[in-house]
């Protein structure tokens, strides 16, 4: 049993998209495809991946910006926390306006999660950690089996997401990760929104918000 993680950076300001199979199966989740529908959608095709579901880790644009060509290709149901489901459809929630002046308005998720929502990907489990802070649903998804997190924008390598935005809360962030990513074992691998891997236990010795 072997869970295969593909990391593609979209443009424009690399956010790391995320592809998790079970390699014995093929089945497969889409996490966070922020951009770059096409190179998302080939990668799916040439490896064979049935994916089962688009999972979102929050709803800013630079995560959710090929989220309507993949679910029309892919045929697919897109899922997001219930407190930021409105970022899929108004661009001043999802900051795209304030960022571009521009639209970014896609279609309602097809069903929105909460804390403890369990997402099947073959043989491997991805439950929902609720880790508000970033923005109020924001979200990691982690497989006790494959010893992987996804964490979005909450958990970066030796730092933590951007508290300033609105509905953003420092201290939630800090809470939450400190009360449930920091207990899960030391050798987690923690892939974030942006940057490289890391794992629990380098976070809970280098990262300072967290020491």
């Amino acid at each position: 049993m072997s869970l295969k993680v593909y990391t593609i950076p979209t443009a424009p300001i690399e956010e790391n998209c995320y592809v998790a199979v079970d390699e014995d199966s093929r089945q497969g989740l889409i996490i966070d495809p922020g951009n770059e529908a096409e190179k998302i959608f080939s990668l799916v095709k040439g490896e064979k991946i049935e994916v089962q579901a688009i999972l979102l880790t929050h709803g800013h644009w630079d995560h959710i910006g090929a989220v309507e060509e993949l679910r029309q290709k892919l045929r697919v149901q897109v899922h997001i926390h219930g407190d930021d489901s409105g970022m899929l459809t108004d661009s001043r929630q999802n900051l795209f306006a304030f960022m571009s002046g521009g639209k970014m308005e896609g279609e309602p998720a097809d069903k929105v999660f909460r804390e403890g929502t369990v997402f099947a990907c073959g043989s491997f489990s991805f439950r929902v950690i609720h880790t508000p802070g970033h923005t109020p649903g924001g979200c990691c998804f982690y497989s006790e089996e494959a010893g992987v997190l996804f964490s979005g924008d909450s958990l970066f390598a030796e730092e933590i997401g951007r508290c300033d935005f609105p509905g953003g809360s420092l201290a939630s962030l800090v809470g939450s990760l400190k009360e449930k990513i920091l207990p899960l074992p030391e050798e987690t691998k923690v892939y974030p929104g942006h940057g490289p891997a890391t794992t629990v236990g380098w976070e809970r010795v280098h990262n300072p918000y967290l020491g």
